[in-house]
């Protein structure tokens, strides 16, 4: 089982309603969410572990992971409120304000964590979930306690705005990145966690000395670049799709390198480790593939795997 360790939230988005007023729909999703319901839909064994709230928006989370076959038995419960990210949709593009104050996913400890069992093979963290505090200390502990047995993905998404103690945060990331088998970062990200002048390639090598076996660097329209052990470098171009909007995008596209990987055998310590160029280069296919398919269509509505057969 792919455990997806974070954020479950309602994206509050912005509609018309019948007198043309601006309103808002809530809608299921964040960023780990988006990765469990895409991964279920493809037919992957997957769980998630949040906390979520008792409140109407938490009873909506939850059937919705039951929805696309995401085990919840890890789900922390509480009637702490939902967080609610409020979405601005520019060209397409999403811009987001959070409430996540006292919040069910923000406020679990790590005497909330369930003892994980042997079928969880890897993890997946990242996202918001890794700057709120305590929740992100837990997320952090998760991954150092069981990160020897498991493989780790980490995708730090990482939103500036929303970080309020940047020297907290570096720490934090540093140490879950240390623990990664493979890393997904943005271009940005990457300026982001290596500010400078540096070469792209230098600041890869650089984060590839923390840690992580396989380091994705995402470069929107112009496809993504798989850096391996050993210097070997796979490229994949995007797929030429008419696009909705990109919410949710990179969240498809990690479930569909994590599928891949599951599907071929190297989702593991040791299989990372000795991880090959035509592997790499079909996990990274894979993910193009499906999130070409969820930024064809509006909001974060991953495809279903006889939607690729």
């Amino acid at each position: 089982m792919i455990l997806c360790c974070g954020e479950a939230l309602i994206d509050m988005l912005p509609d018309s309603g019948a007198s043309g007023d601006l309103c808002y729909r809530p809608v299921s999703g964040g960023a780990i969410f988006n990765t469990a319901i895409a991964l279920g839909r493809l037919g992957v064994q997957t769980g998630m572990l949040t906390g979520l709230s008792t409140d109407l928006f938490g009873q909506q989370l939850e059937m919705d992971l039951k929805a696309s076959r995401v085990d919840t038995t890890h789900v922390i419960k509480s009637s702490r409120p939902t967080t609610l990210a409020f979405v601005r949709l520019v060209d397409g593009h999403a811009t987001y304000t959070f409430y996540d104050e006292n919040s069910a996913g923000r406020m679990i400890g790590t005497a909330d964590l369930p003892e994980l069992p042997s079928d969880v093979t890897a993890l997946y963290v990242g996202g918001i979930s890794l700057v709120g505090e305590p929740g992100a200390d837990t997320y952090a502990h998760l991954v150092e306690s069981e990160a020897a047995g498991r493989a780790v993905f980490v995708d730090p998404n990482i939103r500036p705005g929303f970080i309020t103690d940047v020297a907290r945060y570096r720490a934090r990331m540093e140490k879950v990145l240390s623990h990664a088998d493979i890393a997904k970062v943005s271009d940005e990200d990457l300026n982001w966690i290596y500010p400078g002048a540096e070469a792209m390639a230098d600041k890869v090598a650089r984060l590839q000395e923390a840690g992580p076996a396989m380091i994705i660097v995402t470069k929107g329209g112009s496809g993504a670049s798989a850096y391996l052990q050993g210097g070997r470098q796979v490229d994949v171009a995007s797929r030429r799709v008419e696009v909705v909007d990109t919410v949710g995008a990179g969240d498809t596209f990690n479930a569909g390198v994590l599928a891949k990987l599951s599907a071929l055998g190297f989702l593991s310590k040791e299989g990372m480790r000795g991880l090959t160029e035509e592997a790499a280069e079909a996990a990274l296919a894979h993910g193009a593939k499906v999130a070409a398919i969820t930024v064809s269509r509006a909001g974060a509505n991953p495809p279903w795997q006889d939607e690729l057969d």
